[in-house]
């Protein structure tokens, strides 16, 4: 019996096999947890099938960027569950020409719109959608989060300041809800080949740079963040809200780090 045995997910953004949010759903797979999946229109046919992987009949199409389709979407979910207990927000993007070049010259306005959008405001929509959901229950919200939220990351421009707006979203929803016994928390993974991060410039140098200076010497692995969200949304975690959790082998922790070649001169 694993430590969501008995606990529904549903989890929102899942696009291919080497999505976090699939990292995530097999994590909370492996621990008992039922699952249901929201979805982009255009990945229906690769989610149908990776649900039907881990036991979920469960799959709908919502565009989080529409009030109208979120609800249609948990009006859906409503003829199938009468409440569940966790809620996964793999949900970020940004026109790519938005991560290209610097950030003065490629942010625009509506770059600027669009990412805060999908990237946070979409957590605060489904939240409140989640909510009735929720209502006597140990209810766990969780959110995917990147150090260039706190950093500046080459290439990574209007996103990083999207992925800071969704940090606060965290804490603020944290505080919110806490009196319903909601917890809501981020992960801040590490850089991992997805199908969203392949629109970064100069993705596999970070990746190299990160495995070399990271203390586990190593990148993470979309196994590594679906564990640590499936404690973080399990009854383990029962005291953890309003946190950032960086997984991300400690990178985030190191000052400086010198070639291994180095002579220390």
């Amino acid at each position: 019996m694993g430590f969501l045995s008995g606990k529904r997910a549903l989890i929102v953004g899942l696009a291919t096999d080497r999505s976090i949010a699939w990292g995530i759903a097999q994590a909370m797979h492996a621990q008992g947890a039922e699952l249901a999946f929201a979805h982009i229109e255009r990945m229906t046919d690769r989610v149908v099938p990776l649900a039907k992987q881990l036991g979920s009949e469960i799959t709908f199409v919502m565009d989080v960027a529409s009030d109208e389709e979120i609800s249609k979407g948990f009006a859906h979910l409503k003829s199938r569950w009468d409440g569940f207990d966790i809620l996964v927000h793999a949900v970020a993007f940004a026109p790519r020409e938005a991560l290209t070049g610097n950030f003065l010259d490629a942010t625009t306005r509506e770059g600027f719109r669009v990412a805060h959008d999908i990237s946070s405001y979409s957590f605060t929509a489904l939240a409140r959608a989640s909510l009735p959901f929720m209502q006597g229950r140990a209810g766990s919200m969780v959110s995917l989060s990147y150090l260039g939220a706190v950093r500046s990351i080459p290439g990574y421009n209007v996103m990083g300041l999207a992925k800071a707006s969704l940090e606060a979203n965290v804490r603020f929803l944290a505080a919110d809800l806490g009196a319903h016994g909601i917890r809501v928390n981020a992960i801040s993974a590490g850089p991992i080949k997805t199908l969203s991060a392949a629109g970064i410039p100069g993705l596999r140098k970070m990746l190299a740079h990160v495995a070399a200076t990271a203390p586990i010497k190593r990148n993470v692995t979309i196994d590594d963040v679906g564990n640590a969200a499936a404690f973080l949304c399990s009854p383990l975690a029962a005291g953890i809200s309003g946190e950032v959790l960086y997984v991300d082998g400690g990178y985030h922790t190191v000052g400086m780090s010198f070639p291994s070649d180095s002579d220390g001169s």
